[in-house]
């Protein structure tokens, strides 16, 4: 049987998967990407990317490819909890304005259908030179102490081969045959609701009054489901519970009973419609936390390592981010310029961020099934602090002595402590306005108060003495960079003259509040070497 070889094989072809191949490759990684179907999704599934993981496409230039294709209801704004849609509204969610979102970051949401993204990351992949096949089963993953070795089948010409891969990111989704065949196991709940979908034609307008919805989570009597748009105008597709322990299947759902459904959850009687079909398989939302996210060599992505409600729109966002999250982990490792011990951060890291937005989802459904807004309100992080404030109190990063280890902070008020997300500050440079986002992604790089001194020179001999790519911007009166509002020190937490580390993933990872680079020791190449497991 032929053998081939590939630096990081992709297993899963979904918005994890696919994001993770771009992100490699803008790491300069070879990846070889299988997935079982032969094409990407035609259901719309995940429709929001929110603002952090915009950031991450923005980082690969990906930003406005992506808002290009966003979808017909990008300008809604509603998340309603009704009777019916027709009815009163039970609670409507808190989302943060566009006013909001930019104090903390350059970019916004974007609503964006999953059969709309996965065509537009699957070509940035290949274009970036990632090998994407589709319509390949992966039967058997084996690790060993250098590699590992995964036997596939071409599901259209029956022909299988082997691949060898150095490193393997399993994005096969919640029920991960990968996983399963490595026997990790997951803990959470499990399995909460049974679901079908439909598609259905019909004027919605009267009962939705002028609102312009993402969303109406629906609960009464006879129906428990959710109306979604899909064109803003006369298309639509519903999502409906049913209960196995009632001897209720996916069989029961005929035209005449989807018929009844709509009208039962619109709450007007006789509403004149027309149903697509009823072929569409039955899913199911569920709650659960891989109890590993890695293996030696195989590491768990996307819905593979966690998956939650769709409440709240979490998920198909915190996969994206495991892929960025690992990605720049990988690419140092296999350059040799890593230990393997950085790899070692990626569970510790993700997987306190994994089961606090599970919870947060959860807590989400819990008032869509019935339950009081008030009931859950104190435990509930708001839409931006979830999105924005989670950090990593342990992994590749130098804590700093008596610093707070939350896992979740205000992003209005940042620490830019290590393990946060490096603040947004607005700068102005010589080809115009930008962010200290735009800074981030290729490499390293240091964040120097123009007040201070000799930061270039002590960075430029950390780089030549761990063989990385450093970058140094100096920011402040006089520099290159100039902070317009003045807030650059206040949000990255920095006296005059002090200097902050940032991560290719755009996480504080170091901090020096004295502006004095040091003479005896090289404190930035002592920070990079702990950061890269080369101690």
């Amino acid at each position: 049987m032929k053998q081939e070889k590939t630096q990081v094989a992709i297993v899963g072809g979904g918005l994890t998967g696919l994001s993770a191949a771009v992100f490699l490759a803008a790491h300069g990684v070879h990846a070889t990407l299988l997935e079982r179907h032969p094409d990407t999704s035609t259901h719309p599934k995940a429709r929001a990317i929110n603002p952090r993981t915009m950031e991450l496409y923005r980082a690969v230039g990906m930003e406005e490819r992506v808002r290009a294709g966003r979808s017909p209801i990008s300008g809604n704004t509603d998340l309603v909890h009704v009777e019916t849609l027709a009815g009163e509204e039970r609670v409507r969610m808190p989302n943060a304005s566009p006013e909001d979102i930019g104090r903390i970051s350059p970019t916004q949401w974007t609503l964006i259908d999953q059969n709309q993204l996965e065509p537009i990351l699957r070509e940035r992949a290949v274009e970036a030179g990632a090998d994407v096949r589709f319509h390949t089963r992966v039967d058997a993953v084996e690790e060993d102490t250098g590699g590992v070795l995964l036997r596939t089948t071409d599901l259209g010409s029956g022909k299988s081969t082997e691949l060898r891969a150095a490193y393997v990111i399993a994005a096969d989704g919640s029920r991960s045959p990968v996983r399963e065949m490595l026997s990790i196991g997951a803990h959470g709940r499990g399995t909460i609701t049974d679901l079908v979908s439909f598609f259905f034609e019909a004027d919605l307008e009267p009962a939705l009054r002028g609102r312009k919805i993402i969303a109406a989570y629906v609960n009464n009597p006879e129906v428990r489901g959710t109306i979604i748009p899909i064109d803003n105008d006369r298309r639509w597709v519903i999502n409906v519970s049913f209960f196995p322990e009632r001897g209720e299947s996916a069989a029961d759902f005929t035209e005449e009973r989807c018929v009844e459904l709509v009208r039962a959850a619109v709450g007007i009687p006789g509403l004149p419609l027309k149903i697509e079909s009823v072929a569409m398989p039955a899913w199911d939302i569920s709650a659960r936390v891989a109890d590993a996210f890695a293996t030696r060599r195989v590491f768990f992505a996307g819905d593979a390592a966690h998956v939650m409600p769709p409440t709240g729109a979490f998920g198909a966002s915190t996969g994206i981010q495991d892929a960025y999250n690992l990605a720049w982990k990988l690419a140092l490792v296999l350059e040799g310029k890593a230990g393997p011990g950085l790899l070692e951060s990626y569970g510790a890291e993700r997987r306190p961020v994994a089961e606090e937005t599970v919870k947060q989802a959860m807590l989400r459904f819990a008032v869509r099934e019935g339950k009081q807004f008030r009931d859950v309100a104190d435990e509930l992080l708001d839409e931006t602090t979830m999105t924005f404030g989670y950090c990593y109190p342990a992994g590749a990063v130098v804590a700093e002595s008596g610093a707070p280890d939350a896992l979740i902070e205000d992003p209005e008020h940042p620490s830019g402590r290590p393990g946060a997300r490096a603040p947004h500050v607005p700068l102005k440079g010589e080809r115009g306005p930008l962010s200290t986002l735009d800074l981030f992604g290729d490499g390293f790089v240091l964040l120097a108060d123009s007040a201070g001194g000799r930061w270039a020179e002590t960075a430029a001999r950390a780089a030549r003495e761990l063989g990385l790519t450093l970058t140094v911007h100096a920011i402040g009166p006089g520099a290159g960079l100039a902070d317009e509002d003045g807030r650059f020190r206040q949000r990255y937490g920095l006296a005059a003259g002090g200097a902050v580390l940032v991560r290719p993933d755009g996480f504080v990872c170091w901090r020096s509040t004295t502006g004095r680079p040091g003479e005896e020791r090289n404190e930035v190449a002592l920070a990079l070497r702990h950061v890269l497991a080369r101690d």
